[in-house]
């Protein structure tokens, strides 16, 4: 059986690889993937704590279950954003991207 900190440690460095493709990505698409990054990492933590502490139990999985569903959502609504911007600002750069101006 694998240890509950190694699931933890892969699981920080998932969500601190997520958070540096957040916060130097110039393109609101890396962005986008590295928010997904950080959800996977949460999703990874959930999963091995509810192995650890609930197996019996299948509530955990509804949970993570659910959890991939936003993440779905999120990433279609975030997408067809990033499109709708582009086709109108012909750029996916955040710096360029001003939605208060004409």
């Amino acid at each position: 059986m694998i240890p509950l900190s190694w699931y933890l440690i892969f699981a920080a460095g998932l969500f601190v690889t997520g958070i540096f493709g957040v916060l130097t990505r110039r393109n609101v698409i890396g962005v986008l993937m590295g928010v997904e990054l950080m959800l996977n990492a949460v999703n990874i933590n959930l999963l091995a704590f509810w192995s650890y502490l609930y197996p019996e139990s299948i509530s955990g999985l509804v949970f993570i279950a659910i959890v991939f569903v936003a993440a779905a959502a999120e990433t279609a609504v975030g997408l067809a954003l990033i499109i709708s911007i582009y086709r109108r600002r012909h750029t996916v750069y955040a710096e360029e991207i001003n939605l208060l101006r004409g």
